[in-house]
């Protein structure tokens, strides 16, 4: 007949509300990622896993290039190349722990919310519970109809319990899922941290290479300095960006034509052999694209090639969304025609590629390449400005758009 015994164990079963409690998420987490709608979030986190996984790749086939060459031009290259692809590695690892981060803080906050849906009325009974479990029994048998009520009461509560037993099982769980989110956060903030700290170390890698580079060539920039001096004179001339790249293409052709020309030779013995000489091949147009071609950058495509853009006009690249100071890299080998400054487009770099094949970068903040260098596929242009500046990344056959995913290696 005693009630108070049954009254405890009903109480421990339902006495959540500490770990309720408990539950609660961690306020004195480090600062939040970037607010970002869960699926997109889910789309970033994919997204930035694979371009991670294509700069690992890059970077380690760049680095035993490296390894391998011979000339120390062409090793300095591929080691400021794989350097380039390091830190694009990175950039990937922070935007995925980003993803991962506001995942599981979107998670955790829908539990809460769950669970704060179930934590008064479970307070409530709690509390009456401990209550009633707190009366002596003395004071019940001399209430009248006490004894009687305890008996109902017993009754309830022995078909009551095991019920509220399995309710109180799947609010553990929850609790422990809770947890479970907690710690999945804060391992994501962790690898925020180390990939930030990681970036930091690439860049300084990177920004010291070049420096060596800079000083290495600087006997030889005179003759780069003249030509910077007159891409900048075709660049006031033009009228717009398509105005530019042709006048550069006309130049390049020239200066195609004048390489192909033969040198001084000897008087032949047979003078009708050399009354018709067999034309130097030109470079073509036609000829395959580069074999190294990728995106200059990486972040959500925000126009795709052939779409219509704000201005009714149809979109004659790719522009995308990079994150704040993201490494922009060549997209493939090539020679650097135009790097600077251009009306409306923020810093661009304009590379030449072989077989009449041209790339335009457009939206640098920092450009890191002068007119009449050689780059090859992954070496580092600069930085993206990122937030509201997008990155546009054009290539032209002949001087007329193609789509550049067709050639995406």
């Amino acid at each position: 007949m005693r009630c108070r015994p049954a009254l405890l164990t009903l109480a421990a079963a339902l006495g959540i509300g500490a770990a309720l409690a408990a539950g609660q998420p961690d306020s004195s987490a480090a600062p939040p990622a970037a607010i970002v709608d869960p699926a997109e979030a889910e789309a970033a986190l994919a997204r930035a896993t694979r371009e991670g996984k294509l700069a690992e790749g890059r970077a380690q086939k760049l680095t035993a290039e490296a390894e391998a060459a011979t000339e120390a031009a062409q090793k300095t290259a591929s080691e400021a190349a794989a350097l380039a692809a390091r830190i694009q590695q990175a950039e990937a690892g922070i935007e995925a722990a980003r993803a991962r981060l506001t995942i599981a803080r979107d998670q955790r906050a829908r539990l809460t919310a769950r669970l704060a849906a179930k934590q008064a009325p479970t307070a409530r009974l709690t509390a009456a519970l401990q209550t009633a479990a707190r009366r002596p029994l003395a004071l019940a048998a001399l209430q009248p109809g006490s004894l009687e009520d305890v008996v109902h009461v017993r009754a309830v509560m022995a078909s009551a319990v095991p019920q509220i037993r399995a309710r109180t099982a799947a609010l553990r769980a929850d609790l422990d899922r809770g947890r479970a989110l907690e710690a999945q956060a804060r391992a994501a903030l962790d690898q925020l941290r180390s990939g930030e700290s990681d970036l930091l170390q690439r860049r300084a890698q990177l920004a010291a290479l070049e420096q060596q580079q800079r000083v290495a060539s600087r006997t030889a920039r005179g003759a780069a300095l003249r030509e910077a001096e007159r891409a900048l004179a075709l660049a006031e001339e033009a009228r717009d960006l398509d105005g530019l790249v042709g006048k550069l293409g006309e130049v390049a052709a020239h200066r195609n034509e004048l390489a192909a020309l033969p040198g001084p030779i000897l008087r032949p013995a047979d003078l009708s052999a050399a009354l018709s000489p067999e034309p130097a091949p030109a470079p073509s147009a036609s000829a395959p694209p580069p074999s190294d071609f990728q995106l200059p950058v990486q972040g959500r495509t925000l126009v795709g090639f052939g779409a219509r853009r704000a201005s009714g006009l149809a979109s004659t690249g790719l522009t995308l969304a990079p994150a704040p100071q993201a490494q922009v890299v060549a997209p493939a080998r090539g020679r650097v025609a135009f790097a600077g400054a251009y009306r409306g487009f923020g810093r661009i770099v304009i590379i030449e590629h072989a077989g009449g094949w041209t790339s335009l970068v457009t939206g640098l903040e920092r450009v890191d390449v002068a007119v009449g260098d050689s780059v090859i596929g992954g070496s580092p242009l600069g930085r993206a400005a990122g937030g509201a500046s997008p990155v546009t990344i054009e290539l032209r056959r002949d001087g007329k758009p193609v789509n550049p995913l067709q050639y995406l290696r």
